[in-house]
């Protein structure tokens, strides 16, 4: 049975962005895209991917975020896709994207997402906080903080679209995640490009050095998930797997596993 934190018996309380912002005024729902394991052929984690509510793009929703909502979008999206998750009866760990710049204080601004938790019976240690290293963070050290603040509640933290952004090689440095998920312009046609190869592993040489987890996002042909894994990436995210089911669980492609 999940333990939930003592603190969810306390009387509420609530940072100035979570409980001062506006409601949103728009809806959305939720896709899955599972990460798979090669080595057993299992799903490690399922990512939540915002979608309008009809299946609409990603974009057509984040369009609609700005600075006056920016902080009801981050908490509502944390229930909605707990809420999503435990409604299609997923077992397997659930990868949550957020938005550092919309957390004031990660340990008030994560009651709502333990309470959907809590409500929906799904276990804390099956939660991955994902942040996008693309993301512009004001303030790096707020940034570890959360993470490190994410961690001590039970959750696992992951660093999206490793390679391709602000923080990098710094964040890293100061504070190690659970999991990097390596950007997909790194992954293609990672096969036939000798600089992409290079980078690859001297990536996973370090995060094998600081027991750090690597997922390769992005995986469309066998060879690139052929080359990765010679290398020892077996967690692996994708279209040659699955593509994001809206409102379900995505079933992998057979032919995802076969040899080349």
């Amino acid at each position: 049975m999940t333990k939930f934190p003592d603190s969810l018996t306390a009387p509420r309380r609530g940072c100035q962005g979570c409980t001062g912002s506006p409601a949103l005024g728009f809806d959305f729902e939720y896709a899955y895209q599972p990460i798979v394991d090669l080595r057993d052929h299992s799903v490690f984690a399922h990512e939540a991917l915002i979608r309008g509510p009809n299946g609409e793009s990603a974009q057509s929703v984040l369009a609609q975020v700005n600075d006056q909502n920016r902080y009801r979008f981050d908490q509502s999206c944390r229930t909605a896709a707990i809420a999503g998750a435990a409604s299609i009866g997923m077992t397997e760990r659930l990868s949550i994207n957020f938005l550092p710049n919309a957390v004031y204080r990660p340990e008030l601004c994560i009651r709502s997402t333990l309470e959907a938790a809590r409500q929906h019976n799904f276990p804390l240690d099956r939660l991955i906080f994902e942040t996008v290293e693309v993301e512009h963070v004001d303030n790096v050290k707020h940034l570890q903080n959360i993470l490190r603040e994410y961690q001590a509640f039970g959750f696992m933290t992951a660093i999206d679209d490793f390679g391709a952004g602000y923080a990098g090689l710094k964040l890293l440095a100061d504070f190690q995640p659970d999991l990097i998920k390596l950007d997909m312009d790194l992954i293609r046609g990672i096969h036939l490009d000798r600089p992409r190869q290079a980078i690859a592993r001297a990536v996973l040489s370090m995060c094998t050095e600081l027991n750090i987890m690597v997922i390769a996002e992005g995986i469309e042909h066998v060879e690139e998930r052929d080359f990765l894994a010679d290398c020892g990436v077996f967690l692996m995210q994708g279209y040659l797997f699955a593509k994001p089911a809206f409102k379900a669980m995505a079933q992998i492609r057979p032919e995802a596993w076969q040899k080349s």
